[in-house]
């Protein structure tokens, strides 16, 4: 039986690209597999908070030497992790705002990184701990950022490989619908474009 971790961060619970490719990836990989289990994370419907010093001060306390306060501020984030950790097959929906990542999106990172849990430091330097994962990003975007004059301002598809690999998690495709601000035509053929790579990752 697989695993699947959806994340949705997008803010528009309607039109949202990523919502609907993510969406239709999903559906086709539980069509191959019907014993698939699914758990999703709305990021934008329900956010988890941002970090606060008390999160990071509990995130660096030892388990066993926490109080009430700090083990009640690092539930939700021990709670990430688990469904991180158990899941085979990661689907993110990653709308481009401003250049980066949706702040909904990054709270989730920053949620998920924690040393011992998901990383750690040996004699080597850093180590990833969540491995065997298999990762797919939709990415929308409103200009074209690819290739051309604007690739300097993908700060999107760069930060989330480092960040994802940073963590173990190489194995990662992205299903990238850009130009969408740039007419119908322009949002018909990114969606085409999309669909066909699912189709292929789904074959």
């Amino acid at each position: 039986m697989a695993n699947i971790l959806h994340i949705d961060s997008s803010v528009r619970s309607t039109g949202s690209l990523t919502r609907q490719l993510g969406g239709e990836l999903i559906a086709k990989l539980k069509a191959a597999n019907p014993g698939t289990t699914v758990v999703t994370r709305d990021l934008a419907n329900a956010p988890v908070p941002h970090l606060t010093e008390q999160m990071i001060g509990a995130y660096f306390t030892p388990a066993d030497k926490r109080n009430a306060d700090q083990a009640h501020t690092i539930k939700t984030s021990d709670i990430l992790v688990d469904e991180l950790l158990a899941a085979d097959t990661i689907v993110i929906g990653a709308p481009m705002y401003n250049f980066s990542v949706t702040s909904g999106l990054k709270a989730w990172i920053d949620h998920v990184a924690r040393a011992g849990r998901t990383f750690q430091y040996g004699a080597n330097g850093p180590e990833g701990l969540v491995t065997g994962k298999k990762v797919y990003v939709f990415v929308a975007s409103g200009g074209v950022y690819s290739t051309g004059p604007a690739a300097g301002y993908d700060h999107i598809t760069t930060y989330l490989r480092s960040v994802l690999g940073f963590l173990g998690m190489t194995d990662v495709t992205f299903i990238v619908a850009e130009g969408v601000a740039m007419g119908e035509e322009a949002v018909a053929a990114a969606v085409a474009k999309g669909q066909s790579q699912i189709e292929a990752i789904a074959a």
